[in-house]
């Protein structure tokens, strides 16, 4: 399938009980750009999980892409009920929780992941069944590049994180994400290589 056919059926077959989760990367601006071309993309789900310690940048990007395309993103909390943040407790307990309750009565679940970002990805298919949270993932950016990416972002004029043009490939929250290529300034400092909200 291509990228548009993989985002038509899955809108075809979820309709209002598919879930886009967007943390205001630039894979979230192609894929809600997209969306909102799809016949029926308008009752899709965006969901945003918020740590409490996101880049101000963040932010300003989720409220642009509201202007922009128009849309609601409902908010699911993931703060740390004891302590703080950091690359340790990243993805920790609280925020995979915050995932659960965002894909409550989910039967699809559109993500960025792409092939590049990690060999952790490498083997992630267009669409795949998640087996613990028993919904279809839609990986509709699977095999684009960075290159694509921009390009896209580029042709249409859409909106897009700022860090990105501050040497931040992948952009998590404050308090553990440093400038790096790919997936390496993610938890910078410790030996964690994958989000727990793509771990099975």
């Amino acid at each position: 399938m291509t990228a548009e056919e993989v985002l038509e059926q899955a809108v075809a077959r979820h309709g209002d009980r598919l879930v886009l989760l967007c943390s205001f990367q630039k894979e979230e601006s192609v894929l809600v750009d997209a969306l909102m071309r799809v016949p029926g993309g308008r009752d899709v789900r965006i969901v945003t999980i918020d740590t409490g310690v996101l880049f101000p940048e963040t932010l300003a990007t989720w409220r642009a892409f509201e202007q922009r395309f128009g849309v609601h993103v409902d908010v699911e909390d993931a703060f740390p009920t004891e302590g703080t943040w950091s690359a340790q407790r990243c993805c920790s307990d609280v925020k995979v929780a915050a995932l659960e309750r965002a894909l409550g009565g989910a039967e699809g679940w559109i993500t960025g992941i792409r092939r590049e970002q990690a060999p952790t990805r490498a083997a992630a298919q267009p669409v795949e069944w998640d087996e613990r949270r028993r919904v279809w993932k839609y990986n509709r950016l699977v095999v684009w590049t960075d290159r694509d990416i921009w390009a896209r972002i580029h042709e249409r004029g859409l909106p897009y994180h700022p860090l990105h043009d501050r040497g931040y490939d992948s952009i998590g929250c404050a308090t553990c994400t440093q400038p790096g290529e790919g997936r390496e300034g993610r938890w910078a400092g410790s030996q964690k290589t994958e989000c727990g909200l793509h771990v099975a």
